[in-house]
């Protein structure tokens, strides 16, 4: 028995201990020999000469069945001469060799109950059938179909095939006889969904014919022509169920011992699983001679279409495509790959950034690949939505190759991968400074498919120059100072010693300004000297009363409205908090801004030669002003209502009396001032402004005024 299995350069020989041209030594040793001639891919032909030499594992027993995929084979010892009953179809036979019996041995074949007409060894063999004789045993040897429709071949119940053969020979006037029977299942099993099935009658009763008591002692079963015991095939998963009337051997799908194979049909991926089963079992009849048969048979599983294991292990971060495709047979090679019209030889791909490795599955013999591609390269086609997320799909037409031979390919069908990627919007890491806040963020390629804004302003090197921002932007990271107290800022929790400043930026869609993510950072600043001015209409003021008048005790101090006093003080600072309608604070609008103004005062005792007196010093005044854009309030009064876009800026101007007190003569003088603001409203702090009117409990605006469009002037 010849066959070429589908595993590379693996050819399988299996030849009888009695086939031709096998050197026979008393039927215990046996030598065959055989020239192995192969044609390399140039045509050119090479012979090796193969010789194989066995010695019986085990003792011949009195009679040996072999069914093999293409032939049936039956030895027999010379000396068995057991009788155990007779037959119909033995009586018919024996007087049919003594009325033509010849000192030459004859044949006789019985099929379906009739006998044909005798015929020597030398017509038997022209239908192919083998007659030989060794120094102990009788062989037959027949095919399963002969070659004429002399032979006598016979099918009992559609799967058993049954030879009976008789020889006979005369002897002057003794006539001798021998009666064969040979019979084969050629069942070749199924599939039921999980594994390959196989049946066989317990006992198959024409292989001793005329034989009662026929029993089954022992059966096994192994693959690849060698028994396995119990423990092997139960970690395989082989399970073998014997009854009284039948065998059945079950084998799971891929288990160890069989092999798959794969290849294409329709362009789809397919496998069928091949085992090569062999079964052995022993028959005693009841004169006790035993019979072993022994029996190969190829199982394998329909056309199955299998689907690749595809496991797409992309992670963001790494910026590389990384895909797992798995559960590829030994006989898979990856040979080339197209990505989106690019074509790519192993060696090509590997050129030109496409990393492709080949990894062994555990415990089976299957493989996979892994196959890496970076975002950046030129392959990769990248989309992107009106959302601003980033989508990036790697198509693979990837064409594989099964090598049965040296000579053969096989084209496999197009495997089509795809990845699609979110890509995060930048987000910055906030870090407090002793005077500011800073914002760092390591740039990454897809960062330009937002903009960085403050406020509704886009966060520019002129933005930034403007507002005294500290901006470094490179083409590895972006780092943003800003100082304490610059436009962007709001503040909560002030007191005379601390209180937290935060700041925000985040990143939006260029087209629709949706902000998809925010960096806000808030610290805690130790209190020096502060003004805010809030969306809500409250001002809230930190200064140093002592830098107007030396000496003036903060405590002594009030508005406009001598009402208003102080919150906290020290021993020089004050902290003021008030309502922008409260205190007797001033109004002034003019065609851009709404100015609010109002004034710290100190008390201070005039000395007389009686006694002190408490007099207000107006000359020592520290004036507090915060001014709004007029396009960024709602409504400009509405009787005590205040609503702004955003917050005011800011300013504290103190006048200083160059002469002791009383003063005669005053000098105004600015210090530095701070603001905050989350707009950009174009104002300086301490900037000049038209007088300041007196406080008033509603401002008569004027219809052009009101009607002018929000964010014009």
């Amino acid at each position: 028995m010849f066959s070429i299995l589908p595993l590379p350069g693996h050819a399988e020989l299996r030849a009888s201990y009695f086939s031709c041209h096998t050197d026979n030594q008393d039927d215990e040793v046996f030598t065959f020999s055989f020239n192995l001639i192969t044609i390399d891919a140039n045509g050119v032909e090479a012979t090796y000469s193969v010789n194989a030499t066995c010695s019986l594992p085990l003792p011949w027993s009195p009679r040996e069945v072999s069914c093999e995929e293409n032939y049936m084979e039956v030895s027999m010892r010379s000396d068995v001469s057991c009788l155990s009953g007779t037959t119909d179809a033995w009586t018919a036979a024996l007087a049919k060799a003594h009325s033509s019996a010849t000192s030459t041995w004859q044949v006789l074949f019985q099929q379906k109950g009739q006998q044909l007409i005798p015929m020597s060894f030398s017509e038997a063999r022209e239908l192919g059938y083998v007659f030989h004789l060794t120094q102990g045993r009788l062989v037959f040897r027949s095919p399963y179909t002969p070659r004429s429709v002399m032979g006598s071949v016979s099918m009992i119940n559609g799967s058993v095939v049954v030879v009976h053969p008789i020889l006979f020979s005369r002897q002057r006037w003794v006539v001798m006889m021998v009666d064969w029977v040979v019979a084969c299942i050629t069942n070749e099993g199924m599939y039921d969904g999980a594994g390959l099935v196989w049946q066989t009658p317990t006992l198959l009763s024409p292989l001793v014919s005329g034989l009662s008591g026929l029993e089954s002692s022992k059966i096994s079963m192994g693959v690849d022509g060698q028994l396995l015991d119990e423990p092997i095939t139960a970690e395989r998963g082989y399970s073998l169920d014997i009854s009284d009337t039948t065998v059945q051997i079950s084998i799971p799908f891929n288990a160890a011992g069989g092999y798959r194979k794969s290849f294409v049909m329709g362009n789809m991926y397919h496998e069928f699983y091949v085992v090569h089963l062999y079964y052995e079992q022993i028959f005693l009849d009841d004169c006790g001679v035993e019979t072993r048969l022994r029996l190969h048979r190829p199982m394998n599983t329909p056309l199955l279409i299998q689907h690749l294991t595809i496991i797409n292990q992309t992670v963001l971060e790494d910026r590389l495509f990384t895909v797992y495709l798995g559960n590829l047979y030994y006989d898979v090679d990856l040979v080339a790959v197209t990505l989106n019209g690019h074509n790519f030889t192993i060696l090509d791909a590997t050129k030109s950034g496409l990393v492709i490795t080949k990894v062994p599955q555990p415990n089976s013999n299957l493989h996979a690949y892994i196959l890496r591609l970076p975002f950046e390269d030129a392959a990769v086609h990248k989309l992107y939505s009106p959302e601003g997320f980033f989508s990036s799909r790697w198509t693979s037409t990837t064409r594989w190759s099964s090598c049965l031979t040296r000579s053969l390919t096989t084209t496999w069908p197009q495997l089509w991968l795809s990845s699609m990627m979110s890509v995060i919007p930048p987000v910055f890491k906030g870090v407090c400074n002793e005077k500011s806040i800073s914002f760092q963020i390591a740039h990454k390629p897809f960062d330009y498919l937002w903009e960085v804004g403050v406020g509704p302003y886009i966060l520019t090197t002129n933005l930034a120059a403007k507002r005294g921002y500290i901006m470094q932007n490179d083409s590895k990271s972006l780092t943003l100072e800003v100082p304490l107290f610059s436009v962007g800022y709001s503040y909560k929790d002030i007191n005379l010693k601390q209180f937290y400043g935060s700041f925000e930026i985040h990143s939006r869609l260029p087209k629709t300004l949706e902000v998809k993510s925010s960096s806000a950072k808030a610290c805690l600043f130790q209190t020096t000297e502060v003004i805010v001015c809030s969306t809500e209409g409250v001002v809230t003021v930190v200064t140093d009363v002592t830098l107007a008048i030396p000496g003036a005790e903060p405590n002594r101090t009030f508005l406009l409205d001598s009402t208003c006093r102080p919150q906290e003080t020290d021993g020089t600072r004050v902290l003021f908090s008030f309502g922008l309608h409260t205190c007797g604070t001033r109004v002034q609008v003019d065609h851009q801004h709404v100015t609010y103004e109002n004034e710290i005062n100190v008390e201070h005792k005039s000395q007389s030669v009686n006694a002190p007196v408490k007099t207000r010093d107006t000359a020592s005044v520290i004036t507090v002003r915060c001014v709004y854009p007029l396009s960024d309030l709602y409504k400009l009064f509405a009787y005590w209502r205040f609503d702004a876009d955003s917050p005011g800026v800011g300013t504290i101007l103190t006048r200083v009396p160059v002469t002791t007190f009383p003063p005669t003569t005053l000098t105004t003088t600015r210090r530095p001032l701070t603001s905050t603001t989350t707009s950009n409203t174009g104002l300086s702090p301490g900037r000049e402004m038209p007088g300041i009117n007196p406080r008033a409990k509603y401002i008569k605006v004027f219809s052009w005024q009101m009607n002018q469009p929000k964010g014009t002037t």
